[in-house]
């Protein structure tokens, strides 16, 4: 048996620490993504984590805690018209970060790609019934999708090394837009491997941030690389 009120209480006081501010309806939708991936879950096998606390701190807090670094790239960073607050999360799995971007910035646009199929249905379904115009999913791989107009921000969350992260959706991010990428710990091995790989010579590492997920006693950086 859930206790939703308790589930609702931590929400809210992750958001307080986090420094996201939402309305009780963004909350609510936030809880009913939860419900969702809980109920999907248990029959399609979207995540290894089960247990509704681990996926409140796992999973929604640690995804949270990128919002506001996310939001803020988006809407703030100098890229074509066409491009801004356009968002690509890729890998997104069961909507990480990608949904809870989305319910918490209604004015970004993200589109949530995976190679899994069963996955993006269930990213699909969460749009629908969470009414999330500023969401969509793509199934396929991320390297094989054109998109002329580019994205101010291409993120991911567990998806790949960072040279592969490049290497598969680079060819996606519009001109000065960034590459966010949610790590654990200090990714200094796969910098060096970065290097080794040449990317460095059109790559640059514009800031490692420490971020901070409530009840979670881990790791976790946020990457932020852009064009040179």
């Amino acid at each position: 048996m859930i206790d939703e009120a308790a589930q609702r209480a931590r929400l809210e006081a992750a958001l307080t620490t986090i420094g996201l501010q939402l309305s009780a309806a963004q909350i609510e939708t936030l809880l009913s993504y939860l419900t969702l991936l809980r109920k999907w879950n248990s029959v399609y096998n979207l995540t290894a984590i089960r247990h509704p606390d681990e996926m409140l701190t796992h999973h929604l807090f640690d995804s949270l805690a990128a919002v506001p670094a996310l939001a803020e790239a988006a809407r703030s960073i100098t890229v074509p018209d066409a491009a801004r607050g356009r968002v690509l999360d890729v890998g997104s799995g069961g909507g990480m970060p990608g949904l809870p971007l989305a319910i918490a910035c209604a004015d970004v646009s993200v589109l949530m790609v995976d190679i899994v199929q069963k996955k993006t249905a269930f990213l699909t379904q969460c749009r629908a019934q969470l009414q999330l115009t500023n969401a969509a999913a793509h199934w396929g791989p991320v390297e094989k999708i054109e998109d002329t107009n580019g994205y101010a921000v291409i993120t991911s969350r567990a998806f790949a090394e960072l040279t592969d992260f490049v290497n598969l959706s680079g060819h996606l991010l519009a001109p000065g837009g960034k590459l966010l990428a949610m790590k654990g710990v200090y990714p200094q091995a796969e910098f060096d491997r970065m290097d080794a790989a040449g990317l460095m010579e059109a790559w640059q590492i514009d800031d490692v941030p420490r971020l901070h997920v409530p009840e979670l006693d881990a790791e976790r950086h946020l990457v932020v690389l852009s064009r040179r």
